[in-house]
């Protein structure tokens, strides 16, 4: 059996790995170096490998027929599984109906091809557990596949994990969306909405309410996510397919060494954000594909005064041959950035919808504030984008109303082919927050219809850009 990396090789390491996991790493000199720390994180991720013992949730009662809970079943053979020093818990053909599943260390959860996890639509097949929440600590709903604390975890194979989020079941919760009201909405009717619990929730961090005093749940309405580790080491997520998400799907946050790969992410509900690395360190994330209802991959670190009160960033990631299809953003930072970002890498990812609104996104505001720096692109092909290949925005949400800096700098972007996009760029800083250094090298952008827009912006370099077939020397 292999053994897996732990904290203590990436901190305690020599060279430019373990200088980046203490964040001492000065800035690149040069695009090439850059991109040789982006080689030293895929070298030291590690996924966590397993012994060789099968746990098959039918010998602990578990039955494929759609309709028979299987929750304590399947958290018997887990139990089983860590008891004796870890191995895979099997989820054979056949479709498995479940509550909440809680995993544990030196565990594989593993879905072959033909069987489906379908998980039950009750609020109440969801405990109550320490989790995070559009970037804000609470007790809350546990999220559909959860581990707090562990180490050497994984959910593997080609099965499918169905949440059966739709216009009836969790995403009513978000109240109005997708610009209409046709999701099982109903103006005037007095539906129940997350909307109290959330601006509650706001508060709460605001004032340092203590996390494990911020209960939530019954009545609150605050969707879980589908996929959370919480302050776990050494993650695998691979090969399965996620459908209809409640909320976020995959949600690392305050993880350490987490791989995602082959993953197929589908929904198109509110806030079914594809991926949200949240204050990770160490992250790869390989040949997944993304159909979403937000953002395929954001990039997060927390809200406001939770997202400062933890100051954890996320660092040290790498996105590679990646698909993005609809979805608000392609590879996104933000907006729950207040603990910062810094060392996201994105290379060879294809994206193309006119569902999609950016292929790159940075979005900030004064209320979160945060400092994210060294954003590395290239090779990304685009089809098609519906608003901008490019936006970094600070007018978000609140906008300049705050009393934080948004600091965002260094983004190169080399090799990008954009087929249709409205505009280039869309880079707006604020007066006292300018956007600082961005680089677009032999990028080429076709059927741009509307000029760029750049305000608060500082130093935009063009190095062989082409614009509408024109060679161009300047956006705006």
């Amino acid at each position: 059996m292999r053994t897996s990396m732990n904290r203590r090789t990436f901190v305690a390491g020599t060279g430019a790995v373990a200088l980046m996991a203490s964040g001492k790493v000065p800035a690149a000199t040069s695009s090439e170096e850059a991109w040789e720390r982006a080689a030293d994180i895929a070298r030291n991720i590690r996924p966590p490998t397993f012994p060789d013992r099968i746990f098959d949730i039918t010998k602990f009662g578990a039955v494929p027929d759609g309709a028979t809970s299987n929750t304590a079943a399947i958290a018997k053979a887990i139990e089983a599984c860590a008891a004796a020093g870890g191995g895979r818990v099997l989820v054979p053909a056949g479709t498995f109906f479940t509550g909440a599943i809680h995993l544990k260390s030196n565990v594989e959860l593993h879905v072959v091809a033909g069987a489906t996890l379908r998980f039950d639509t009750n609020p109440a097949s969801y405990p109550l557990v320490f989790t995070r929440w559009e970037g804000m600590e609470l007790m809350n709903y546990s999220p559909l596949i959860y581990a707090f604390e562990q180490k050497n975890i994984a959910i593997t194979g080609k099965g499918i994990l169905d949440a059966q989020g739709s216009a009836k079941n969790w995403w009513p919760w978000k109240g109005r969306w997708g610009g209409t009201v046709d999701h099982g909405w109903v103006e005037g009717k007095g539906l129940p909405t997350q909307l109290k619990a959330r601006t509650e929730l706001f508060n709460m961090t605001e004032a340092g309410v203590p996390p494990e005093k911020r209960v939530f749940g019954e009545g609150g309405y605050l969707r879980p996510p589908f996929i959370q580790p919480y302050r776990c080491e050494n993650v695998l997520i691979e090969g399965v397919r996620l459908r209809n998400s409640p909320f976020w799907n995959i949600h690392p946050v305050l993880c350490r060494n987490v791989t995602v790969r082959g993953v197929d992410v589908f929904g198109h509900g509110p806030n079914n954000d594809g991926m949200d690395p949240e204050s990770v360190d160490h992250m790869l994330v390989e040949d997944c594909s993304f159909d979403t209802g937000d953002d395929c991959i954001a990039v997060n670190s927390g809200r406001n005064a939770d997202g400062r009160r933890l100051n954890v960033p996320s660092q040290n990631i790498l996105i590679r041959n990646c698909r993005m299809k609809a979805g608000h953003g392609g590879v996104v930072v933000g907006s729950q950035i207040s603990g910062g970002a810094r060392w996201v890498f994105a290379e060879q990812c294809h994206m193309d919808s006119p569902d999609l609104w950016y292929a790159i996104r940075f979005k900030n505001n004064a209320l979160r504030g945060g400092l994210l720096e060294n954003f590395y692109y290239r090779d990304i092909d685009v089809g098609q984008v519906g608003r901008a290949a490019i936006t970094c925005d600070f007018n978000y949400e609140e906008g300049a109303n705050g009393a934080f800096t948004p600091r965002l700098r260094n983004i190169v972007v080399e090799r990008m082919r954009v087929a249709k996009a409205g505009r280039v760029l869309d880079s707006q800083g604020l007066p006292k927050a300018p956007v600082d250094d961005i680089t677009l090298k032999d990028c080429e952008f076709n059927e741009v219809t509307q000029p760029s827009i750049v305000k608060y912006t500082r130093s935009v370099r063009l190095e062989g850009v082409r614009v509408n077939g024109a060679l161009v020397k300047s956006l705006g």
